[in-house]
């Protein structure tokens, strides 16, 4: 399951305003604290008053790195070299380049085949470990990047594929969060350096930093402020009828 969206952690900001779950808001900015199921995560929502807006931050759980460099032996690819970070949820980084691919003009087929191959192996040749709950310990998905792990000020580009070979429309909350843990773990960034992360399937942007550095465990972590936008796309309404053999949905695959 999902420990942690931060795309949903932005849109969620914005309705808990904008559908009055949140008493007395401030403005020019509210914070609004959610219980994501990795532990709590505050945003913070721009308020003119009436209505919500953009762009939306929120501050993570503590971020840390689990392992670095940490070969893997990946069928049909041979032996690549990986990093996994906690962001809320644990992800596999590696550059797409590792695999004979190219995160910005790849076939998003041929990249989310290659991640999805990353990812059982690192879960058959890693045993994960989560300072609070062993049922967060699982590798949820695999981040191919561009490599482009020290700091600049240009973007740098991934994709994340997850659960069930899906792939994120954004650069990834919780793996933004992650990278950035991972890049100051290995001194390519600093305390409030401001970096920019590009979804390759979409172009969409997210900015993160570390904000504060804590210990999570035994492990040497940071906060990360991720902040980006979430946009109102249409309202739902179901309806369910006893009569209904399928009122409990059903699955396609």
């Amino acid at each position: 399951y999902s420990a942690m969206c931060g795309h949903a952690v932005l849109a969620l900001g914005r309705f808990a305003l904008d559908y009055g779950l949140v008493a007395a808001p401030s403005r020019p900015e509210t914070a609004v604290r959610l219980r994501c199921p990795c532990g709590p995560v505050t945003a913070f929502v721009p308020w003119d008053g009436r209505c919500s807006g953009n762009p939306v931050r929120f501050h993570s759980v503590p971020a840390f790195t689990a392992a670095t460099d940490l070969a893997v032996d990946v069928p049909g690819h041979g032996k690549v070299v990986v990093d996994i970070g906690y962001g809320g949820t644990f992800y596999a980084f590696l550059s797409a380049e590792q695999l004979g691919l190219d995160v910005c003009s790849s076939k998003t087929r041929d990249l989310v085949s290659a991640a999805s191959a990353v990812t059982e192996a690192v879960k058959k040749q890693f045993k994960l470990h989560h300072p609070e709950s062993e049922d967060l310990a699982f590798l949820y998905g695999t981040i191919l990047t561009d490599g482009k792990d020290a700091f600049s000020e240009e973007p740098t580009t991934n994709i994340c594929v997850f659960a069930d070979e899906q792939v994120d429309r954004s650069p990834t909350g919780s793996g933004v969060t992650a990278r950035i843990a991972l890049q100051y773990h290995k001194g390519l960034i600093q305390l409030n350096q401001t970096r920019t992360f590009r979804s390759s399937t979409t172009g969409s942007l997210f900015t993160g930093k570390a904000v504060q550095a804590t210990k999570f465990g035994k492990y040497n972590a940071v906060v990360v402020e991720v902040s980006g936008e979430a946009f109102y796309t249409g309202t739902a309404t179901f309806t369910v009828e006893e009569e209904d053999p399928l009122k409990y949905g059903f699955f396609f695959k």
